[in-house]
C-alpha cells in the first residue's frame, strides 16, 4: 500500500504541472487583461503596473517565474485586490468554505447513505418511491433556488436562523448554507445507494448469508454495505473536492466570505494570479481525494489490492 500511495504521489506531480500550465496560458490568450478597465488607463499607467507586476516580459518567462513562485508556497499578488495577496484571501476564505463543504458532505453521506438503504430495502414499495421522488425532486432544483427557500421559510417566516452572514461562524448561521450545499448531494448519494444496495442483495453471497440464518441486519450491515458502498465512495471524492472549495451560489446568497467568489469575480476581472490560486487548490483537493478515494477502496472491499 506504501508503494502504491508515493507511486501515485509522484503520479500526480506531472498531472498539477499540466493543469497548472493550461490553466496559465487559456488565460493569457483570453481577450482583455487585469488591467483593462472600462474607461481605461493611460498608456503609461498601464505600461508602469505591467512592469510592476511582471506582465511585460515574454509569456515563458512569466510562467517559470510563477512555477518557481508556487514552489516557494507564493500565490502573488492580486491585481484587483491590491492590499491581499492570494495566500492572504485564501487564509481567510478556505477556512469557512472547508467547514460548510466538509458539514454538507458528512450530512450527505450519512442521510443520502440511509435514505438509499431505506429505499433498497422497500423495493418496487411505498418507501422505495418516496425516496426516489424525493432523490429526484433534489437533485433537480437548483441551489439559487433551495437558497431563498430556505431563507423565506427558516429566516423571514419562521424566524429560526438567520438570513445570511457567517456570525463568526455561529451553528445557526451555518445551518442554511450546509443544507443548500447538501440536499443535492443527498439526492444523489441515496440514488447510488439504493442502486449499489439492491445490486449487492442478489449476489451470491448475500444469498448464501441468508441461507446460513444470518439476521437481516447482519446480512444488510456486515456484508451488502460493504459491496455498495464502492460506488457512493467513488462519488465522494470529487463532491468532496467541490464542496470544499466553495459555492459561488451559496456563498452570495448567504453572504459568506468563503473563497466561492472570489473565482468568479477573478476570473471576469482577469485576476490572473487569483484564478491560478483558485485552480491549483482545486486541483490539489481532487487529486488527494481521488488518492483517498482508492486508498478506501481496498479497506472497504477485500478483493481489492494495490501491491
Amino acid at each position: 500500500m506504501l508503494h502504491y500511495v508515493i507511486r501515485r504521489l509522484f503520479t500526480a506531480i506531472p498531472t498539477l504541472f499540466v493543469i497548472i500550465a493550461l490553466a496559465f496560458f487559456l488565460m493569457r490568450v483570453a481577450p482583455g487583461g487585469p488591467f483593462n478597465q472600462e474607461r481605461g488607463l493611460s498608456p503609461e499607467v498601464k505600461a508602469n503596473l505591467e512592469k510592476a507586476y511582471g506582465l511585460d516580459e515574454p509569456l515563458w518567462r512569466q510562467f517559470l517565474t510563477y512555477l518557481n513562485n508556487l514552489l516557494h508556497g507564493d500565490f502573488g499578488p492580486s491585481y484587483n485586490l491590491p492590499d491581499f495577496t492570494v495566500g492572504e484571501l485564501f487564509a481567510n476564505g478556505l477556512p469557512i468554505s472547508v467547514q460548510l463543504g466538509a458539514s454538507a458532505l458528512v450530512l450527505a453521506l450519512v442521510v443520502g447513505g440511509a435514505l438509499g438503504i431505506i429505499a433498497a430495502l422497500n423495493q418496487n414499495r411505498l418507501g422505495d418511491y418516496l425516496v426516489i421522488a424525493t432523490a429526484t425532486a433534489g437533485s433537480t432544483i437548483p441551489t439559487f433556488v433551495i437558497a431563498p427557500v430556505i431563507q423565506l421559510l427558516f429566516g423571514l417566516t419562521w424566524k429560526l436562523l438567520p438570513i445570511g452572514g457567517w456570525g463568526e461562524g455561529a451553528l445557526l448561521n451555518k445551518v442554511g448554507p450546509v443544507l443548500t450545499l447538501s440536499l443535492p448531494q443527498i439526492a444523489i448519494v441515496a440514488r447510488l445507494m439504493r442502486g449499489s444496495m439492491i445490486e449487492a442483495l442478489r449476489s451470491h453471497h448475500i444469498r448464501t448469508a441468508r441461507a446460513l440464518g444470518l439476521s437481516n441486519w447482519s446480512v444488510v450491515v456486515r456484508h451488502a454495505l460493504r459491496g455498495a458502498l464502492l460506488p457512493v465512495i467513488s462519488y465522494a471524492g470529487p463532491a468532496a473536492a467541490a464542496l470544499l472549495t466553495g459555492s459561488v451560489i451559496v456563498e452570495t446568497i448567504f453572504s459568506i466570505p468563503g473563497v466561492g467568489r472570489y473565482f468568479v469575480d477573478a476570473a471576469l476581472n482577469r485576476d490572473y494570479t487569483l484564478v491560478m490560486g483558485t485552480v491549483v487548490v482545486i486541483a490539489i483537493f481532487t487529486i488527494v481525494f481521488n488518492l483517498i478515494v482508492d486508498i478506501l477502496y481496498a479497506f472497504v472491499d477485500p478483493r481489492v489490492r494495490y501491491d
